[in-house]
């Protein structure tokens, strides 16, 4: 018998979830080990991420609200996915589950397993598991977290009508706190007195340290995340990075997570907003302005060159500029997508810019997530000097076409005209001469080096996972090192040379539907390394569709995929509907194979129907 009181289940796709398994094991859970079993009658969201993903960082702030509100009937677990080969070492994943703020539980997976179960294909990208144990849903990229708030209460209501819905405590045990004096410090800066300006990361503060680069003089910011003005003691920070010295004395912060630029008076400790509006930016918005109106995302170092504080924009793979005569910001370089492209500012790509030094006429840059040393010369035309892609990196000295750099954070020039490279990843500090083209090694065995200071002929290295400033003699020799090369861990996808369907999946949450009132709500960019991978479907367009056509003749490569989709309330009677973007850029490895796949699916919100992903392990 049907009870009519009863709350309607809504229809929806359901897929058994795989086991979690990491062997890394498990963090934030007081040594405690879980199944989906122990989770059972719980709404559980796994956020396959890994530590060096810009995207995923901003997954990791959009889903704090949520973990906060439902915290009695979700439980978050971070799957620890890593793309670099540093990232699959333990003390690293643990370094970052405190370096970020992680509060939830994280399976260490360094192999990759559960992402192989669940298919995943991008960094980062949400799965909903239902309190019964079925996949209900899965999200690539960033801007779901309003979907998943709503698809979470509809589970909320149907479960408990049900009375499979169990409330309560979730497993996040917190981890003990280390007294240390700086905690993950990002960039230092050296000041006009002598002594350093460090971003204090992990603790929302800037710590100015005595000239030794030890002792304490003051710190800057109550330490509590937030975005407030004033006094030291009272204004708040949120994940600050890069510093910038100004002409007039001041200093200007990347305050990361806040998106903001920061001003603070070295004489007072009055902090104050220079720009961005505390949101971070999306698809859509202004790209320049006044500098209080315009948001800015996840600006990650500053440096003034040619009469203005460049922006190294890690959130959106661009660099962009602060006017101090106008009080404006716009974009001087990239496109937005994410790779290496160089060329003039406007068509060029980055990814992840994270590291900027000015000299005279060149405006250095680390692009981290391509391993890449860059350039930007007087005429704003961007070059690399080292560095190949997304998908290569390692520790290799010698000419640069050939050297290899693994994620690098910081870069510092040097008075003979080269400059030293925080090579974070491999644990060094790296030397590029531009006159000889030539890659070498000042020092090893440092701890994730994310910025380094030259004080006279010495060198101050921030090595942010050891929590310390380093002083090193700058060498006369080069250390040597042996050569080592990697690729990205993630297995390719066998697909059929020719004719391949590019579907990009995308159901609109419930309540709301595309955004058509301005045109075209989706876009779609392909392309591929190497580009004769692709015959036919690469560039732009707007439907989430397409054939590609492969080159038989090219046996393997990556095909980079980038999706965009606006949508907004669907309510006839609300004139001013709230709207929601959704983004994603893939890197998918295919191998060209006879009997391979034809059809190709990424999910960037929903399921995929016409397939179940779980049988394709990407």
């Amino acid at each position: 018998m049907t009870d009519a009181s009863a709350t309607p289940t809504p229809r929806r796709a359901r897929v058994r979830a795989p086991q979690l398994t990491g062997k890394g094991g498990w963090l934030n859970t007081g040594g405690k080990e879980y199944t989906l079993a122990d989770l059972r009658g719980r709404i559980v969201i796994l956020d396959f991420w890994t530590f060096c993903c810009i995207n995923c960082l901003h997954v990791l702030d959009e889903l704090r609200e949520l973990e906060e509100k439902h915290r009695d009937t979700v439980v978050i677990i971070g799957v620890h996915s890593p793309k670099f080969v540093h990232e699959a070492e333990h003390q690293a994943v643990v370094d970052a589950v405190e370096r970020y703020g992680v509060e939830h539980p994280v399976l260490d997976d360094p192999e990759l397993a559960t992402w192989k179960q669940y298919a995943v294909r991008a960094w980062p990208t949400l799965v909903v598991i239902d309190p019964e144990g079925y996949v209900v849903a899965q999200h690539a990229g960033e801007g779901h977290a309003h979907a998943i708030e709503r698809l979470v209460a509809e589970l909320e209501t149907e479960h408990a009508a049900k009375g499979t819905l169990r409330r309560g405590d979730g497993p996040y045990v917190a981890p003990e706190p280390e007294p240390t004096v700086l905690r993950f410090p990002g960039k230092a800066l050296a000041l006009p007195s002598g002594s350093f300006l460090v971003s204090d990361t992990t603790r929302h503060q800037l710590v100015e340290l005595a000239p030794d680069g030890e002792g304490v003089v003051r710190r800057i910011g109550s330490g509590a995340r937030g975005l407030h003005d004033g006094p030291a003691d009272s204004a708040t920070f949120n994940e600050p990075q890069g510093l910038a010295l100004l002409d007039d004395g001041s200093v200007v912060v990347a305050d990361t997570v806040n998106h903001a630029l920061r001003r603070l008076d070295l004489t007072t400790g009055t902090v104050t907003t220079l720009a961005g509006t505390g949101r971070q930016w999306m698809q859509g918005e202004p790209t320049s302005g006044p500098a209080r109106e315009v948001s800015l995302s996840s600006p990650w170092d500053v440096a003034w060159w040619q009469g203005k504080l460049w922006i190294a924009m890690a959130g959106v793979h661009q660099l962009w500029a602060y006017d101090p005569a106008t009080e404006t910001v716009a974009v001087t370089a990239g496109t937005t997508n994410e790779g290496l492209v160089d060329g003039p500012g406007p068509e060029a790509w980055f990814a992840q810019p994270s590291g900027l030094a000015a000299t005279a006429d060149r405006l250095w840059l680390a692009d981290s997530e391509t391993s890449a040393l860059r350039w930007v010369d007087p005429d704003g035309a961007v070059h690399t000097a080292v560095g190949t892609g997304l998908f290569d990196f390692g520790h290799r000295d010698g000419t640069a076409e050939q050297a290899l750099l693994q994620h690098p954070l910081g870069v510092t020039a040097l008075p003979d005209g080269s400059v030293a490279i925080s090579d974070t990843y491999n644990h060094a500090l790296r030397r590029y001469d531009p006159a000889t083209g030539e890659v070498t090694t000042l020092a090893t065995d440092l701890r994730e080096p994310s910025d380094a200071v030259l004080v006279g002929d010495e060198i101050l290295v921030v090595e942010s996972a050891r929590h310390r400033l380093t002083r090193l003699r700058l060498p006369e020799e080069a250390v040597r090192v042996e050569s080592v090369a990697h690729r990205t861990r993630r297995a390719a996808t066998e697909v059929a040379p020719g004719e391949v369907k590019l579907d990009v999946i995308f159901q609109a949450p419930a309540g709301q539907k595309l955004d058509t009132r301005y045109g075209p709500s989706t876009r779609l960019l392909v392309s591929a390394t190497p580009p004769e991978l692709l015959v036919d479907g690469e560039g732009p367009g707007t439907d989430l569709n397409r054939t590609l056509t492969l080159n038989k003749a090219v046996a393997e490569g990556v095909l980079h995929v980038s999706a965009m989709a606006a949508s907004c309330d669907d309510d006839p009677a609300n004139e001013y509907p709230a709207c929601h973007v959704h983004q994603q850029d893939w890197g998918v490895p295919v191998r060209l194979t006879e009997g391979g796949a034809d059809r190709l699916p990424l999910v960037l919100a929903g399921m995929d129907d016409l397939n179940d992903q779980r049988s394709q392990n990407a």
